[in-house]
């Protein structure tokens, strides 16, 4: 009989151990170490291949000058959204990985980008370890979907896909969701750190070796981090997030890796009876349910990726009940608006140490760069004095410890989008009216510092 050896597993990290450990001494989690028995078989290179075109294979090391460079090839999908944020489209070879919280749509959106491609002479294989094949063509119907190229398969084990994808030979494999697949000569359970990355290893060699793309699902844990081992993110060439409440309709799909494209692309989409619709406009959606003449309401023009999104961001300030003001923040980052507050009381003279401070951007969108600070902080303004600010009103600039306005990339593109959805006025960091030549009809108002911003938005106070 082959030799057994006895290793215990991290199933947060992967960090294996000869002895059983409460606390994992690579990540510090507490009680994930699980018994993994390994047999000296299975160091040898898995069983589970594909090989559709043998010129893929590595022939050995190459000088730079002997390797010719071939375009990438990409598939575009009816979906613009989606191909904004693989950064143009479906690349041949690729591995993708997306991950999103149970029942936010992940596998309707890839069913329906499936079939997008399916109906655009694309092959697709479908295979699916969590529902039947009568659970997928329900979805289907319901989505009024109908192809010839759109093979479906519920199975676990690799092995098996692996053949039918030499079967059927498709140009784009789906596989929901990586946590249930296993590889037959890999210990451990469907879901463990040893199967995870197995499986993932295996689908990446058949990715590269035949040209064909590959999408994952991922489980995500608890604290909104794809489930399994960190070299999961490692491993494939794009990780996306979709993300969104169950309760909104709007859900949004970002890159945090891609080889391919740029990593802060946003594509946003809405959920409806029919399947996930595109929104191309997402600003005009995000500011149409505002209300004038509220107070702590300003609106940012934020850069996500190429695209210009108009944001409402929401301020509440309230006397604190308790001794210590609470702090809560929905969408913007708690330490930038703590600096926030601390600039506003220094420069601008509002005692905010003893008001509970809320804030929160519509729509469930998440804005982090630094161009929303002057929005942030003229709703923080509007709310402590309770003074509303004009509807038409924009504001872009990151402002510093010493109250200053600084300078802002893409200017003018955030400019035309304000101009584009009606706003009358703008203002902009000083520096980057320099040279500014826009045939728009918004007034663009440059500011030096946040005290000049509040004596024009707020006159006598």
């Amino acid at each position: 009989m082959a030799k057994q050896r006895v290793m215990y597993e991290c199933m947060a990290c992967g960090y294996e151990s000869p002895k059983w450990l409460g606390r994992c001494p690579s990540c510090g989690a507490w009680n994930q170490m699980e018994e993994q028995i390994q047999h000296k078989e299975n160091k040898s290179k898995s069983q589970v291949q594909v090989n559709l075109n043998q010129e893929t294979h590595s022939q050995g090391a190459k000088r730079l000058s002997e390797i010719t460079y071939e375009e990438t090839n990409r598939v575009s999908t009816a979906f613009d959204e989606f191909d904004r944020v693989l950064g143009g489209g479906v690349v041949n070879g690729s591995l993708v990985l997306i991950g999103g919280d149970p029942g936010i749509g992940k596998s309707t959106l890839l069913l329906q980008v499936s079939m997008q491609l399916a109906q655009n002479k694309q092959r697709i294989l479908y295979v699916s370890g969590e529902e039947s094949l009568s659970q997928i063509k329900m979805r289907a119907e319901r989505l009024d979907i109908q192809s010839d190229n759109f093979y479906l398969m519920a199975e676990t084990d690799l092995a098996i896909i692996a053949r039918e994808i030499e079967s059927v030979r498709p140009d784009m494999v789906v596989i929901d969701s990586i946590q249930t697949m296993s590889v037959p000569d890999q210990t451990g359970v469907a879901g463990s750190v040893s199967q995870v990355r197995q499986a993932t290893a295996t689908l990446m060699r058949i990715a590269k070796d035949n040209q064909i793309a590959v999408f994952i699902v991922g489980h995500v844990t608890k604290e909104g981090n794809i489930a399994g081992p960190r070299m999961l993110e490692h491993m494939v060439d794009t990780v996306l997030y979709f993300e969104g409440e169950k309760h909104n309709r709007f859900r949004l799909l970002r890159a945090v890796k891609n080889r391919f494209g740029s990593t802060h692309e946003m594509g946003v989409f809405e959920m409806q009876d029919v399947g996930l619709q595109e929104v191309h406009n997402p600003s005009q959606l995000f500011l149409e349910e505002r209300i004038e003449n509220a107070t702590g309401s300003s609106v940012v023009a934020s850069l996500e990726g190429t695209r210009v999104i108009l944001t409402e961001i929401q301020s509440l300030m309230t006397p604190t009940v308790f001794g210590n003001a609470k702090r809560t923040a929905s969408g913007i980052d708690y330490q930038r608006v703590s600096l926030l507050l601390a600039v506003m009381e220094k420069h601008c003279g509002l005692l905010v140490q003893n008001q509970d401070a809320f804030f929160k951007t519509t729509g469930g969108v998440r804005i982090e760069e630094p161009a929303i600070d002057l929005a942030i902080s003229m709703s923080i303004a509007s709310s402590y004095w309770n003074r509303p600010i004009r509807v038409d009103d924009c504001f872009v600039g990151e402002i510093g410890l010493t109250g200053e306005i600084r300078r802002v990339s893409q200017i003018q593109e955030r400019i035309k989008e304000a101009d584009k959805l009606g706003f009358r006025r703008i203002f902009i960091p000083y520096s980057n009216a320099d040279g500014l030549d826009l045939d728009v009809s918004i007034e663009i108002i440059p500011t030096k510092t946040i005290q000049d911003t509040i004596r024009y938005v707020f006159p006598k106070q």
